[in-house]
């Protein structure tokens, strides 16, 4: 299972933006606190998020319990990782793999991340940024893992329309 972490996300339309990409890939959310927002309908409705009862989410006041309550594979997204997405091996199936992301605007806490070195991970970007947007990389990230385990569970055809729709007249 695809795990995605977001660590005090605070900017909402990031997080919807997110929140519907986890509900596309059948990835569970989990949302370290404090968020940047307030976490209710509204703001999620704003963020152009209409599958929130499709989302499997969950809420923790901090890292260390969020940690305490979830074993598996962690991946650390930084602008300050030397790895590229691609070097790493997410083909098994069984692993329970937690990709974590941090806020916008300072990231995952060196104090974090000093622990995992061999885990902090960054999407390659030309000298003129920093870092991509943190929905962007959760995409990339994401479709990188399900790339690896050959999409499984994911539709390869268009749902509603059908796959024969480009041939209709």
């Amino acid at each position: 299972m695809i795990n995605i972490v977001l660590y005090e996300p605070e900017i909402p339309q990031n997080t919807g933006n997110i929140m519907r990409t986890c509900v596309a890939t059948g990835a569970k959310l989990h949302l370290i606190e404090p968020l940047g927002f307030i976490l209710n309908d509204k703001t999620i409705k704003r963020s152009g998020v209409n599958y929130i009862d499709k989302l499997d989410y969950q809420v923790y006041e901090d890292f260390a319990s969020f940690a305490k309550k979830n074993e598996g594979e962690y991946y650390f997204f930084t602008r300050y990782g030397k790895k590229p997405h691609t070097e790493f091996d997410f083909k098994d199936k069984e692993k329970e793999i937690y990709l974590i992301f941090g806020k916008e605007s300072t990231g995952i806490p060196k104090e974090i991340l000093k622990n995992h070195l061999d885990r902090c991970i960054r999407i390659p970007t030309t000298e003129n940024v920093r870092a991509l947007n943190l929905s962007n990389c959760v995409a990339v990230a994401t479709y990188e893992v399900l790339r690896q385990q050959d999409y499984p569970s994911l539709k390869r055809t268009e749902p509603h329309k059908g796959e024969d729709w480009l041939l209709e007249d």
